[in-house]
């Protein structure tokens, strides 16, 4: 149980990283990075994790399938301000926007507070913050491609 529960988070970071378009490209990748298994292993893996297929046929996390359309569709800008992020939504949505970026993960994140239009996103450095910003944009650009 232990290695597929590894092998999940190894193929998160994979689909957030890398354009996956079929099991066998997700196979090749888990390949090249040691893991041994087959095409049937990595369909129950993508059942379990519950991934999801864009409308131009890439592997999406349903986490961040909601966060692509909140951030599109929702927030307008995004500021840095030394280890802070800070995004602006419409009037009484930034709460859930909070909670999808929170639960995406980002590399650097420590956590979020909403308040009925904005967003303060604390990072561990100033550096992180950057590239929180920089993954949110990346999240809403993306979008446009789903």
């Amino acid at each position: 149980m232990k290695k597929s529960i590894h092998r999940h988070d190894v193929i998160r970071d994979i689909v957030r990283r890398e354009a996956i378009h079929t099991q066998r490209d997700l196979v090749s990748k888990l390949q090249e990075l040691g893991y041994e298994c087959t095409q049937a292993t990595v369909s129950r893996d993508i059942a379990n994790i519950g991934l999801l297929k864009s409308q131009d046929g890439l592997y999406v996390l349903p986490e961040d399938m909601r966060l692509y359309h909140m951030l599109s569709e929702i927030a307008g800008e995004i500021h840095v301000a030394g280890h802070s992020v800070v995004v602006r939504t419409n009037p009484g949505i930034a709460s859930g926007v909070a909670d999808a970026i929170d639960n995406v993960h980002i590399e650097g994140l420590l956590g979020t507070v909403a308040g009925d239009n904005t967003i303060l996103i604390i990072a561990r450095t100033p550096e992180d913050a950057k590239f929180v910003k920089q993954r949110l944009l990346e999240l809403k650009r993306h979008f446009k491609r789903i």
